[in-house]
Order: C-alpha cells, then structure tokens, then sequence
C-alpha cells in the first residue's frame, strides 16, 4: 500500500512508475495509421534507394541514405524504411528486434519506420521461418473520407 510521501528508496531514488514490458507482435498484425510496435523480424533484403549529400564536402551537408529492406518473420513481410545508420543494422540475414516502430503509408501501401524515438537492435538468429508469401506492403489501402451526417 502507498503513502502519500513516498520516501527514497535505498539507492536515492524516488519511487518510478516501472518500466513496461514490451509487447510484441507479429509482422500480420500490423495496420494503417498505428505506431508503438514492438517485433522480432529477419531481414531478407536491403535496396539502397536513395543516397544523397556527400560525407566529405561540408559540415552542414548531411548525408542522406535511404534503404528498403524486406523483413518478416513466421507470419509475413513488409518493407522497412531504413534512413542513415539504421541501413548498417539492416543487413540480409540479421535478427533485429524493432521497438517503437510506426507504420508509414507510400502510395497507398504500408512501410514499417523507426524514428528517433524508436529503435533497432541487432539480435541472435530467430528460430522461425519467414513467410514470404504474405507481403503486408503488397496490399493497396484506399484513403476513405468519412462524412458524419
């Protein structure tokens, strides 16, 4: 039971609220418009697909580098936007685990991003085998305006 002052703990600290534990899902539970998505996911493929800027020429010029890389895991795939770093962490073969993603729409199909408030952890090969036949970015979603009477 709490009190109302709370006292420091033994290391200092005051009380924290404690950390969730993250809750993750799998690659075909992924919708439109939705972000916070913790997963574990193999990368089959990585496509640089813009490179822009280069690294030597000025301070203020910032290199961009952009990569598309298909991941997945036993339930199906996507494409992943990888920006800058995040496209050495994104190599064929790797198990990364992916927390804080969002789902990004490009022309009308589903990309899965990680932002500055997310991030990309390179992990121990995964156990499961991809689907690969169930491509989640594949799928066409139409802007639907819904007008309240």
């Amino acid at each position: 039971m709490a009190t109302k002052n709370q006292q420091p703990q033994q290391d200092g600290t005051a009380n924290k609220p404690a950390k969730r534990k993250p809750v993750f899902i799998k690659v075909d539970q992924l919708k439109p418009g939705t972000n916070g998505h913790t997963l574990v996911a193999n990368v089959l493929s990585s496509n640089t697909v813009l490179q822009k800027g280069r690294p030597s020429t000025s301070q203020n010029v910032r290199p961009t580098l952009i990569a598309e890389c298909v991941i997945g895991d036993e339930t199906g795939t996507i494409i992943f936007t990888a920006r800058n770093e995040q496209v050495d962490l994104m190599k064929p073969g790797n198990t990364v685990i992916l927390r804080n993603a969002k789902i990004d729409m490009f022309k009308g199909s589903m990309r899965l991003a990680v932002d500055k408030w997310g991030r990309i952890e390179v992990t121990e090969p995964a156990k499961f085998v991809v689907k690969e036949d169930n491509n989640l970015s594949l799928v066409e979603y139409e802007l639907v305006n819904v007008v309240e009477e």
